[in-house]
């Protein structure tokens, strides 16, 4: 199972219905860790640090920043992008499909955007 961190804006929905389906879940918000009001490379620094895969609705600014770390060779586990395409189920059935079906390597130095 991959190891998650959700940005301090992400879908507070999406994230109980992630752990309603999966109580283990390895997911830490950035607000239960004091980085609510935290900027982009702070964030993106903590995740890297822990080694998580960070979940963010962000596709203005969280993508470059992450492009930038991989560019100066600054450890970037990964960022996915979730978009509001999809309904709320099928949001939370992507990104547990990802959480529980790849590993995480798959992501390094990677921004991918969900729904696949």
């Amino acid at each position: 199972m991959l190891r998650l961190a959700s940005d301090a804006d992400f879908n507070g929905d999406i994230l109980r219905g992630l752990f309603q389906r999966r109580p283990d879940l390895n997911l830490i918000r950035v607000q239960d860790v004091d980085l609510r009001t935290a900027d982009d490379q702070t964030i993106l620094e903590w995740a890297a640090a822990g080694g998580r895969i960070l979940l963010t609705h962000d596709r203005t600014t969280m993508p470059n920043f992450a492009y930038e770390r991989v560019k100066a060779g600054r450890s970037m586990p990964g960022v996915l992008v979730v978009r509001n395409k999809l309904s709320l189920g099928d949001l939370i059935d992507e990104i547990l499909l990802v959480a529980l079906c790849s590993s995480q390597e798959e992501w390094k130095d990677r921004v991918e955007f969900l729904p696949l």
